[in-house]
């Protein structure tokens, strides 16, 4: 199954497009296989959190500097921020 992949424009966007081009192209090229396989498993780099007020959402790690949050729902996969590992982890307390 393919998902449909939507990134938000006020928050994951903004940061993507200040990425130096080498960044980009990475971040770009890894949130695309997220249409393929968005679901952890084997490899590490993705994981299923659940939130302090019971909601699931998950995270993709980026060559380790860049943490991807996104949520899936039917089949779309919502990227709702994009950030440094050192944002992530002050944001949400190194979850």
């Amino acid at each position: 199954m393919t998902f449909i992949l939507r990134i938000d424009d006020d928050d994951a966007l903004p940061f993507i497009r200040q990425l130096p081009e080498k960044s980009r192209r990475i971040v770009d090229s890894k949130i695309k296989l997220l249409a393929e396989d968005p679901y952890p498993g084997k490899g590490g780099d993705k994981e299923c959190l659940t939130l302090r007020d019971g909601v699931k959402i998950y995270r993709l790690h980026i060559a380790r500097s860049i943490t991807v949050f996104y949520k899936i729902r039917d089949d779309t996969i919502f990227i709702t921020e994009v950030l440094t590992i050192q944002q992530a982890h002050k944001k949400y307390n190194r979850l």
